[in-house]
């Protein structure tokens, strides 16, 4: 259903060292920086962007929106460590399975406050 998805950040050199980090523990790639500016990461057949608003004003997070990213428990747990130690902060419960669920999930908050998961699912409650 999705072509791609595009965030907006302030920093754009800070928002590759978070990112490169991030997905570098989940096997993704070190992303690039096109032509116009903008940070882009492919990985499995999908596109993650981040670019400065076009519109001059400053990037801001979105009030009830999460970026989800499929991967492991364990690479959840990378994924997470790798945030914290590179600019971004932790929200909401820590890692872990939750209680009633199939999903693993673990939440972060980018440099630019954007709230970011990875989930894994088992496919039946755990």
């Amino acid at each position: 259903m999705f072509s791609h998805l595009m965030i907006g950040t302030n920093d754009i050199d800070r928002a590759k060292t978070f990112y490169d980090a991030t997905f570098a523990a989940f096997g993704g790639p070190k992303g690039f920086i096109d032509p116009k500016g903008r940070l882009i990461y492919l990985h499995n057949g999908g596109i993650f962007i981040l670019t400065k608003p076009i519109d001059g004003e400053p990037a801001t997070c979105a009030n009830g929106f999460t970026v989800g990213f499929a991967m492991t428990p364990e690479q959840a747990d990378a994924w997470h460590a790798a945030g914290l130690a590179n600019g971004g902060a932790p929200c909401e419960d820590p890692p872990g399975v939750r209680k009633g669920s199939p999903y693993y999930l673990a939440y972060l908050r980018d440099p630019d406050g954007h709230k970011i998961c990875a989930l894994h699912n088992y496919g039946e409650v755990q």
